[in-house]
């Protein structure tokens, strides 16, 4: 994989001496790749990513794995906050309605697995932007293809299952996945559907209760990680 240097004035030292345990996914939602390039790259913006992936499959790096990049502001995940210091921004040029495109996709393939293998980051580690943020974010949104990532074991996918829909179960079990919560149960379930069913609409239904129970069985949030 060739990587192109192109810096960003937009980082500083992780905090409390933190290392990367989470890779964030994230969209530019601009349409011109150049414009997202240069804001990433524009002091006055004070945002930027360690990695930004071209829709013709160029990748350029903008910040250090080892540094804190600006990527993606307020938020938790899975009890954990300073989102920052404890992760790898990755931008993907994207409007946000597009399909993906295959070279950038392809580029992904190889370096998520070469993040995750440098820094020990498990399957439960690579999210979106919205899985952080529930309330505020919705990239990389609902054309990002998940399952092609989850075919390979870069991310987690859950099996099926249905199960009676209940509203405090849905969040208790989102919780112990490691959603934050306190958006409420619709900002939640838009974000879980976002995800693991990105066409569904409507009240909550069995299938989405089936999804969050076993994510919750299966990847439990391991509670000394929670915050003190």
């Amino acid at each position: 994989m060739q990587i192109a240097s192109c810096p960003s004035p937009n980082y500083g030292p992780r905090r409390d001496g933190l290392r990367p345990s989470l890779i964030v996914l994230h969209y530019t939602a601009m349409p011109i790749p150049d414009e997202a390039m240069e804001r990433l790259c524009s002091p006055e913006h004070e945002v930027s990513a360690h990695y930004l992936l071209h829709r013709d499959g160029r990748v350029m790096q903008m910040v250090n794995e080892d540094m804190r990049a600006w990527h993606a502001g307020a938020g938790t995940w899975r009890g954990q906050d300073d989102i920052n210091s404890r992760s790898i921004g990755i931008e993907i040029d994207n409007d946000g309605s597009s399909p993906f495109s295959e070279p950038q996709l392809a580029q992904l393939d190889q370096l998520l697995p070469e993040i995750m293998q440098r820094w020990s980051i498990p399957v439960e580690g690579v999210i979106g932007h919205s899985d952080m943020a529930p309330d505020r974010k919705t990239d990389p949104g609902r054309r990002f293809p998940w399952s092609r990532f989850a075919r390979q074991n870069l991310v987690v996918w859950p099996d099926e299952h249905t199960a009676t829909p209940d509203e405090a179960r849905f969040l208790s079990h989102a919780a112990e996945f490691g959603y934050p919560t306190e958006a409420g149960c619709a900002a939640v379930l838009d974000a879980v559907r976002q995800r693991f069913r990105p066409w569904a609409h409507g009240p909550m239904d069995a299938r989405d209760m089936g999804i969050i129970a076993n994510l919750a069985i299966r990847f439990p949030v391991d509670r000394s990680e929670r915050i003190a």
